[in-house]
């Protein structure tokens, strides 16, 4: 297995200005103490409003990503902390430092590629602009043609831009990138995705944040559930629906 380059992550629970403040106010935040990351893949998973992202974002900022997306260098606030979570994390790192790293977040990546676009044109990302490409191949070409191994990569939710088959794809250039001494935390809903070998998945709920197999998320047992009869679940909700 490739090094670390991030170790842990630890919330400095002592200098917490108000628990009762977002979004120190997160049941799963507020548990939060230390969390070992894994080598090579890292997924944080939970229910909407669960602080899986907003424990990515801090991290993000944290290791010097604006919270827009993309490179170190596409930073202009760097050092100065936009979100009060980052202020509070304390990350523990390897000697040895990344040689690359990218922030994809899903939310914002048009307004990053709106920027990359005007910035640099069709250059590092595949020849192409990437506003001349659909969401989901500028995503791809994010990880193909930007991402070039040793390096720390953080995925917000990059299903939301990605088919089934593009997920595939996915997982395809991140074994690449895994296997060339890289590092990912990906927050994901995507089942296709959390599918990933040997990787480390965090559920964020109310009881905290706890690790956990793949077979025993939700995301997994529910879409299995529903693959294996969807007239049926859909007979059961739809009924439960027209009940109410």
């Amino acid at each position: 297995m490739p090094p670390h380059f991030l170790h842990s992550i630890s919330l400095l629970r002592e200098s917490v200005p108000d628990w009762d403040e977002y979004p120190f106010s997160v049941p799963a935040i507020q548990r939060l103490e230390t969390l070992e990351l894994h080598p090579r893949v890292t997924f944080f998973v939970g229910e909407n409003g669960s602080g899986k992202s907003t424990l990515l974002e801090a991290i993000a900022e944290k290791l010097g990503f604006s919270l827009e997306g993309g490179t170190r260098n596409s930073n202009l606030a760097f050092g100065e902390h936009m979100f009060s979570l980052t202020s509070h994390l304390r990350v523990s790192r390897a000697a040895h430092r990344p040689l690359d790293g990218f922030f994809l977040r899903a939310e914002s990546f048009y307004n990053f590629a709106t920027k990359v676009d005007e910035e640099y044109g069709a250059w590092g990302y595949g020849g192409k602009k990437l506003h001349e490409q659909s969401h989901g191949e500028s995503f791809l070409a994010a990880m193909t043609h930007r991402m070039g191994g040793h390096g720390v990569y953080l995925l917000d939710e990059p299903e939301a831009a990605l088919s089934p088959q593009r997920q595939l794809s996915m997982l395809v250039r991140l074994h690449d990138l895994a296997a060339d001494f890289s590092q990912f935390i990906i927050a994901t809903h995507s089942p296709i995705i959390l599918a990933y070998p040997d990787a480390w998945i965090y559920q964020f709920s109310p009881d905290g944040i706890e690790r956990i197999a793949y077979e025993d998320t939700e995301h997994f047992q529910l879409t299995r559930n529903f693959l294996r009869d969807p007239s049926r679940m859909l007979e059961r909700l739809l009924r439960k629906e027209d009940e109410t």
